[in-house]
């Protein structure tokens, strides 16, 4: 059995060497870099296979028609089916009725986990007034909480994140600063955070961690905040591959769809998302990754056997 750590990159896409609209062929990330020989997260970058890592280009769109969007590429990855062609549309942010049947019918990567008694977390924080949107029904859950949800998890709280058993959505806690005014919220930088983020993984057969920042800066067009959102994910990158076990556990990082590679647009992308894979024994996970639809079965795959 392998452990895995899956990091949610929400809305990135492998974009064109042009550091005028992509912020990853402008920003330099010297962990990402050094694992992939060199080369920046771009489409001309994969395939890539080097000691540690491979990077493969994966279809988000589909077969479907239109931009893929949140809720079904995010139910996509928790499932293993190929929900925009079973309904006809890609559709988000957040889920319809339609997208919400598919993660709460039992039938999802932490239902599965669940069901063969191994040990699952969403290791994102979710502060107070995050519940109280729910509870009263001004906000909605997203494709991953949902599924995490559904399954009988429960979220971490800000107690939890104060207690050192999760981490904030922006990996260092001073968005909890910053945003949410809450002075007392723990920080640390982005090389501890991914310590961190290695050592509570550990304590689960899977793990997952949903960064959702990436698709806002997209959204907004921001090239200084998406380079800066990259530089602090590089550092948890390497706080991460120094305290991971590489020999045994994999980590995975991959997206929903495009977005935040080109800031020509507000708009999401058609273009093939990346699927980083680190780790020895990746292999198996690896041959013939080719869409979203692959992420799920594959992780089950692995930690079940």
């Amino acid at each position: 059995m392998t452990k895995i750590l899956f990091i949610f990159l929400d809305g990135i896409g492998l974009g064109a060497d042009d550091p005028a609209v992509n912020p990853l062929a402008r920003v330099e990330m010297p962990c990402l870099q050094a694992l992939l020989g060199g080369r920046k997260l771009t489409a001309s970058a994969a395939p890539y296979e080097g000691e540690l890592i491979s990077l493969l280009a994966l279809d988000a769109g589909l077969g479907v028609e239109g931009l893929p969007q949140s809720a079904t590429g995010q139910a996509v990855l928790m499932t293993g089916v190929n929900i925009p062609a079973e309904l006809g549309y890609h559709y988000g942010p957040k889920p319809n009725r339609q997208v919400a049947g598919y993660l709460t019918n039992g039938n999802t990567l932490f239902s599965w986990l669940r069901a063969e008694n191994k040990k699952a977390a969403l290791l994102n924080a979710f502060p107070p007034r995050y519940f109280s949107g729910i509870e009263s029904g001004k906000r909605l859950y997203s494709s991953i909480p949902l599924a995490y949800t559904s399954a009988g998890h429960a979220l971490f709280t800000q107690e939890d994140f104060f207690a050192g058993r999760a981490l904030s959505a922006d990996f260092t806690g001073q968005g909890w600063r910053s945003m949410l005014k809450i002075a007392e919220a723990p920080v640390m930088s982005a090389f501890e955070a991914g310590g961190k983020l290695a050592a509570l993984a550990r304590g689960y057969d899977f793990s997952l961690f949903e960064y959702w920042a990436s698709d806002y800066a997209g959204h907004k067009q921001d090239m200084e905040w998406a380079v800066a959102q990259m530089e602090t994910f590089d550092g948890v990158l390497a706080g991460l591959v120094e305290a991971w076990d590489l020999d045994e556990g994999l980590i995975l990082v991959t997206s929903d769809h495009g977005n935040m590679e080109d800031l020509s647009t507000r708009r999401h992308t058609d273009a093939k998302v990346p699927a980083l894979v680190i780790g020895k024994r990746r292999a198996a996970f690896t041959a013939g990754l080719a869409a979203l639809t692959d992420i799920a079965p594959r992780i089950r795959s692995e930690i079940l056997g």
